[in-house]
C-alpha cells in the first residue's frame, strides 16, 4: 500500500510539474482576475457557467470510461483516405486585397477574413494535432494550408472563441503574435496569451453581449453553450463565446463551439439577419450533445439566426468524435434542404465572398 501511494504521489507531482512548466498548457487565472470576473453573470462558484445547467460534471470513472471508448472504438471512414489538399493563395493576393468582404477557410474552425481593408483571423489553429503534445492526438486532415503561416502579411485582429486545443494553439500564437495588431477574446483567455508573451495592451477581453469598436468594425461577444479548460485542474476558468463581426455593409456570425439552445434565436432577434453564419457542425455525440450540436440542430440554428446562408465548420479538420468524417456535411445539407436554408461548402482555401448569393460550391468531399 505504501508503495502504491508513493507511485500515485509521484505521478500527481509529475503531472502538476509538467502542466505548470510546459508552455502549451497556457496560464492560470489568478485570484485577482477571479474577483474581476465575479461581476459577470456567467461567473459563479469560482468558475464560468452556461445559462443552462450543462455540461454534466463527470466523475473520474466516467471520464476514464469515455476516454477508453474514444481510443478503442474503430470508426469506419473516420478519417479521409488521403490528405485534404488545400487551394493555394498567394501572400501578395492577401496583402494587396481591397475588394468585397471575403473569407478563406484554413480547415476546422480557422478562417482568414478580409473586409474594409482589414485582415482578421478567426480561431487560427495551425497545429498538427489538437493536443498539448503531438503524441497525444491524431494528425489533422490537411497537412498543408492555403498559405503558410510565415507568409501571412500583417494581421489587424485575431478573434478567439475559447481555449480548447483545436481552437487556441500555443505554437500558432508564437508565429503570429508579433505581426498581429490586436487580439479579441472572451473573459479569461488573456491569461494564456500573456503567458505566451502577448503584451496585455494588445488584448481586449469581453463578456457575453459586450461589444467593442475596432477601426470602423463592430465586434460583439455573444453567448455559446460549451465549456473550457486546457488541463484537468482549470476547467471553466475561462469563458467561451460566439462572435459577431459587423461593418456598415456586412454582418457575419461565428458560432465557436456550442450545443443547441435558445441563444441562437436571441442573437438572431438582436443582431440578425446575417449575410453569413459560420456554424459548428462536427465532433458530436449523443453523450455530449449539450455542448456540440447535431448537424440537424446546426441547420435549425441557422434559421434561428436569420442567416442568409450558413457554412458548416468544425469538420474536415480533426477526428475528435466517433462519427464518419463526412457525416456532418451530409446530414446538415440534407436538413438545410428541408428547411430551405442556403448552405455553402467551399474547399479548404477556396475564396468565399461574404455577400455573394450566386456562386455554387461542389460536393468535393465525395471525390
Amino acid at each position: 500500500m505504501i508503495t502504491t501511494l508513493i507511485i500515485i504521489g509521484l505521478l500527481v507531482t509529475a503531472y502538476f510539474a509538467f502542466t505548470n512548466y510546459y508552455p502549451s498548457f497556457g496560464g492560470d487565472v489568478s485570484k485577482e482576475q477571479k474577483a474581476i470576473y465575479s461581476k459577470s453573470e456567467q461567473f459563479r462558484d469560482g468558475k464560468f457557467n452556461n445559462t443552462n445547467p450543462v455540461p454534466k460534471e463527470l466523475s473520474f470513472s466516467e471520464t476514464m470510461k469515455l476516454v477508453y471508448t474514444f481510443f478503442t472504438t474503430r470508426v469506419p471512414n473516420g478519417r479521409p483516405k488521403h490528405d485534404l489538399k488545400a487551394i493555394k493563395i498567394d501572400s501578395t493576393n492577401i496583402a494587396e486585397y481591397n475588394g468585397e468582404a471575403r473569407m478563406v477557410w484554413f480547415g476546422h474552425s480557422s478562417f482568414l477574413l478580409q473586409l474594409k481593408g482589414k485582415t482578421i483571423l478567426l480561431d487560427p489553429m495551425f497545429g498538427k494535432v489538437a493536443a498539448p503534445l503531438d503524441i497525444l492526438g491524431g494528425n489533422r486532415f490537411n497537412e498543408e494550408f492555403p498559405l503558410e503561416i510565415a507568409k501571412l502579411p500583417k494581421i489587424d485582429a485575431v478573434i478567439f472563441s475559447h481555449d480548447h486545443y483545436d481552437h487556441l494553439d500555443y505554437k500558432s500564437i508564437l508565429k503570429i503574435k508579433d505581426k498581429t495588431k490586436h487580439f479579441y477574446v472572451p473573459l479569461g483567455i488573456s491569461t494564456h496569451l500573456k503567458a505566451w508573451d502577448v503584451p496585455s495592451d494588445k488584448i481586449t477581453e469581453l463578456d457575453w453581449w459586450q461589444n467593442t469598436e475596432f477601426e470602423g468594425l463592430n465586434l460583439v461577444c455573444t453567448p455559446a453553450q460549451h465549456f473550457s479548460g486546457r488541463k484537468m485542474n482549470n476547467g471553466q476558468s475561462t469563458l467561451w463565446s460566439s462572435w459577431i463581426i459587423q461593418s456598415k455593409t456586412e454582418n457575419i456570425y461565428f458560432s465557436g463551439d456550442s450545443g443547441y439552445t435558445n441563444h441562437f434565436k436571441e442573437i438572431g432577434e438582436k443582431y440578425g439577419p446575417f449575410d453569413l453564419a459560420l456554424m459548428e457542425c462536427g465532433q458530436y455525440n449523443d453523450r455530449w450533445s449539450d455542448i456540440h450540436m447535431m448537424p440537424e440542430e446546426t441547420a435549425q440554428a441557422g434559421i434561428d439566426l436569420k442567416a442568409n446562408k450558413i457554412m458548416p465548420i468544425h469538420w474536415a479538420g480533426f477526428k475528435l468524435a466517433l462519427h464518419e468524417w463526412t457525416d456532418p456535411i451530409e446530414r446538415v445539407t440534407k436538413k438545410a434542404k428541408e428547411l430551405n436554408l442556403n448552405v455553402i461548402t467551399p474547399r479548404i482555401g477556396e475564396q468565399i465572398i461574404v455577400k455573394d448569393s450566386t456562386h455554387t460550391f461542389t460536393d468535393w468531399w465525395k471525390d
